[in-house]
């Protein structure tokens, strides 16, 4: 069962969990049915609050795998919401041997590590019977978009094998700027940045995404840091 397609999405706030209010939630929960309506073998989530010095797999056994509260300061009941999701150790030695095999030195193993809120949060929305194994992998924020470019490269083959594979991030990613405008309209940095990498994705341009930070409008204030955006390559 192959797939062809691989997606990058917004995980938004931690209250996407939550909110009833948010667009992002509905279009989530709408995604099997609107979207993507083919049920994968596994599930490989990049998630934007994963960074480790060298790539990582989170190797865990088929057992439930923990749900990480990586957010302070919200509701409560964020605390108590679980995302019980089966580990897929063998997905995670798949991606290790892809790695490796097309060139990348060190790929390390995470044997502990359960589903941060850049993986569950989604995912409990998208497939919330969480029955699907899933495995996350890890980012570089030392390393250039080229780097993750080419992570994406070597994940490809996995499709072929009925694997999804998402990037959880954000196309643009300035909290502080938001907070700042917080009058509910469009920041025009916000949407030059976005309209700007629209195109360049339809028409091809994926080296010039892969340097965003020098050629796209707005590139630094849309992510003062790459954690949210490097990847989507």
């Amino acid at each position: 069962m192959g797939l062809k397609e691989t997606f990058f999405i917004s995980h938004g706030s931690p209250t996407l969990s939550i909110d009833e209010t948010l667009p992002a939630r509905h279009f989530l929960q709408s995604f099997r049915e609107k979207v993507f309506s083919q049920r994968p073998s596994s599930i490989l989530v990049i998630s934007a609050h994963w960074e480790t010095a060298h790539p990582t797999v989170n190797a865990l056994s088929a057992t439930t795998l923990d749900t990480i509260y990586d957010f302070y300061g919200f509701p409560k009941p964020m605390y108590k919401l679980k995302y019980p999701a089966p580990g897929a150790p063998q997905l995670a030695m798949r991606v290790k041997e892809a790695l490796m095999s097309s060139g990348f030195k060190r790929v390390d193993e995470d044997k502990k590590r359960g589903l941060d809120h850049g993986a569950w949060v989604p995912l409990m929305l998208m497939y919330p019977e969480a029955d699907i194994p899933v495995c996350q992998l890890s980012i570089q924020t030392d390393r250039d978009a080229t780097h993750h470019y080419n992570l994406g490269k070597a994940l490809a083959p996995l499709k072929d094998d009925g694997v999804l594979i998402i990037g959880s991030g954000s196309a643009t990613h300035n909290l502080r700027a938001l907070r700042q405008s917080n009058d509910g309209s469009i920041a025009s940095w916000a949407l030059e940045f976005d309209t700007w990498l629209k195109e360049s994705l339809l028409n091809g341009r994926y080296e010039d995404v892969n340097q965003y930070e020098e050629i796209a409008p707005n590139g630094k204030v849309a992510h003062p840091r790459p954690e949210h955006f490097i990847l989507c390559m």
